[in-house]
């Protein structure tokens, strides 16, 4: 295929999915779960602006690999052939410069943190990293995505109290996030998973078969369950309730996908940001309830 060697503006708004705001949110809401747990809802205007910035740069670079470890299967995909390198618009090698580019100004925000923070934030690198190569060898690349993601909530503690070990709360909502992101990303993998087959590539939806709404039900609730323990132990009437909603919404989302089928599984997906939303808006809620 001949690739155009950088591609123009409209196609890396594609290639960073910027028109698609849906996975800043999957990864902005466990990090802020992080950040908002340790801090009692007021974290440091600094680290604010750290983390916010490291979300957008680092699922830009997320979506970036991706495409690149997949310039091969995503022209053979009906959902992905478009994409900006699939189709041609971007060289896979200015991709690469382009993802590069990215960590380094991810770092250089996270170098104002401290090197305990820094030595974390080179995991959170790896993770991110290798989670495109992974559907060639397992069936499981979203719980790898789920640490990828979760991994934004022991940073953001560890900025916070300067120790990942000091609670098991952190772990919680890492955990609690491997099952958020297993189930909505198998919701989403469910409209790939015929053409995933005939390529070869590996999914927990090809792997649950006709079981894999009941385990997105079951993952999502596991998600809940997580959560309620880190809220019981942060306390607070404000994130109690914004469990209870946060709960509420994930049966209503749970039921919808019951009643409409794998055909609603992409729905499922687009939806489920507002779970982890919900939950970080009551954290905020309790810290500034309780400056008063």
């Amino acid at each position: 295929m001949a690739y155009s060697p950088v591609g123009s503006f409209s196609d890396w708004v594609k290639l960073l999915r910027i028109d698609r705001p849906v996975g800043y949110w999957l990864l902005l809401w466990p990090t802020l779960w992080g950040l908002l747990a340790a801090s009692g809802g007021l974290p440091t205007l600094k680290n604010v602006i750290i983390f916010v910035g490291g979300v957008v740069l680092m699922r830009s670079a997320g979506c970036v690999i991706n495409d690149f470890a997949d310039r091969d299967f995503d022209p053979h995909v009906e959902r992905t052939k478009t994409r900006p390198i699939a189709a041609g618009n971007i060289a896979p090698g200015a991709a690469l410069v382009g993802f590069i580019i990215m960590l380094l100004i991810a770092l250089l925000l996270v170098s104002q943190t401290s090197f305990y923070v820094m030595g974390l934030a080179v995991v959170g690198a790896v993770l991110a990293s290798l989670y495109p190569f992974l559907k060639r060898y397992t069936h499981f690349p979203q719980a790898w995505l789920g640490m990828a993601f979760g991994w934004g909530a022991i940073m953001a503690w560890a900025a916070e109290t300067g120790d990942i070990f000091n609670s098991p709360i952190p772990w919680l909502l890492f955990l609690a996030n491997v099952c958020w992101s297993l189930s909505y990303d198998t919701a989403y993998a469910l409209g790939d998973r015929e053409d995933d087959k005939k390529i070869g590539v590996k999914s927990t939806a090809i792997w649950f078969g006709d079981r894999a709404i009941a385990a997105i039900l079951i993952l999502g609730f596991m998600n809940i369950i997580l959560l309620g323990i880190a809220a019981l132990m942060l306390g607070g009437f404000w994130v109690g309730l914004a469990w209870w909603a946060a709960m509420i919404l994930q049966l209503m989302l749970g039921g919808r996908l019951m009643r409409c089928g794998e055909r609603w599984g992409f729905e499922f997906f687009i939806q489920s940001h507002y779970v982890g939303a919900v939950f970080a808006l009551g954290l905020v809620v309790q810290g500034l309830s309780a400056s008063f």
